[in-house]
């Protein structure tokens, strides 16, 4: 069904809610259930927050619990594919080979390109401060009555892997597709392909402030202990970050990036003064791709890359960072490094 059509028939659907009386809205909701219509799409139609859509199932005696959820339905298929011989680490290396890494080479040189996986069953946990690093860059976050959205969006192909993966340490995440107006890298290429994920949670499971202010945020800084503060850093830079190496004037750089004039900015400055305080780490001011940007350069890069890459989870800039510290710890030559990192210089998401 077109897209067209179907916004028309969700539209319908909706007008006869609106009009109907508490006998034919229930008529409606048995109708739709026996046409085997989605519990999601009906919710959306009708516009009504999930407190109210309980009442309405409650009154009207529907149960619409009978099949399986959507997150049985993946644990399920999941544990089929592990049959099969399927696993994250089998997912992680076809990503790589999909963007041209051969995984074997780094492997030679005791370079784990899969490594951004280790650990990334801790951040079921909410509470870590990674999500608030992330909410902080990335990461929206929406309230509807009783609930919360978490939603992330990306037109590239690392990122359209890493955040199902990285949202489903909550639970199992929505899709939605959008079209989207190309980019000016995106020379051959009028639109390009938007997706965005999303995972809808009770008020009380979202355990960081939907808005923060500028001192809220500095004090919540302030009271992490210095592995905390690693990881909420690693959270923004999974989100708006960049790790990259310029090998041919030897310039090891990380960066955040926001807008030059929004809530994100001020959000940086503060984080600035507090990495400087407290790891004696020095940013500056700069920009990139016409934003506002957060830069670490040279060794302050390289201290800050040792502080933070356990906590990276984004598949490039973790493996960069990887590449980066063997290269300082010497562990690698130059020219092995300069080899390895040319197939790391995917075009967007960095």
């Amino acid at each position: 069904m077109g897209k067209e059509i179907a916004d028309r028939v969700r539209g319908v659907v909706h007008e006869l809610w609106l009009v109907s009386d508490n006998e034919h809205r229930c008529g409606l909701l048995k109708m739709l259930k026996d046409l085997d219509v989605s519990k999601g799409w009906v919710k959306m139609a009708l516009s009504t927050s999930k407190k109210d859509w309980n009442k309405w199932l409650v009154r009207c005696g529907i149960d619409w619990e009978g099949k399986a959820t959507r997150n049985d339905i993946v644990s399920q298929l999941e544990d089929l594919l592990r049959r099969f011989g399927w696993s994250e680490t089998w997912m992680c290396e076809e990503l790589w080979r999909f963007v041209g890494v051969d995984v074997d080479e780094f492997r030679r040189h005791d370079i784990e390109p899969c490594s951004w996986l280790n650990g990334l069953e801790k951040l079921s946990d909410l509470r870590r401060p990674y999500w608030l690093g992330l909410r902080a860059s990335d990461l929206a976050t929406g309230k509807l009555d009783d609930e919360i959205a978490l939603e992330i969006g990306t037109t590239n192909s690392i990122d359209a892997v890493f955040f199902p993966v990285l949202l489903g340490t909550i639970k199992t995440p929505g899709l939605a597709i959008k079209w989207k107006k190309s980019m000016p890298a995106a020379k051959y290429v009028s639109k390009s392909i938007g997706l965005s994920y999303y995972v809808d949670l009770g008020t009380d499971k979202w355990p960081w402030p939907i808005e923060l202010s500028v001192d809220e945020f500095e004090r919540m800084l302030n009271g992490f202990g210095d592995e905390e503060l690693a990881e909420f850093i690693a959270g923004e830079v999974d989100g708006d970050g960049v790790v990259w190496y310029d090998y041919e004037n030897g310039y090891v750089a990380v960066s955040i990036t926001a807008c030059k004039n929004c809530p994100k900015r001020l959000i940086l400055d503060v984080l600035k003064e507090v990495i400087a305080r407290r790891f004696g780490i020095v940013g500056n001011d700069g920009s990139l791709g016409g934003a506002y940007a957060l830069v670490f350069g040279g060794e302050d890069a390289v201290k800050l890359l040792r502080r933070i890459a356990k906590y990276i989870h984004h598949p490039l800039r973790r493996l960069r960072a990887e590449l980066i510290l063997a290269l300082h710890d010497r562990r690698i030559s130059p020219e092995e490094f300069e080899e390895l990192y040319k197939p790391t210089k995917y075009k967007r998401g960095g």
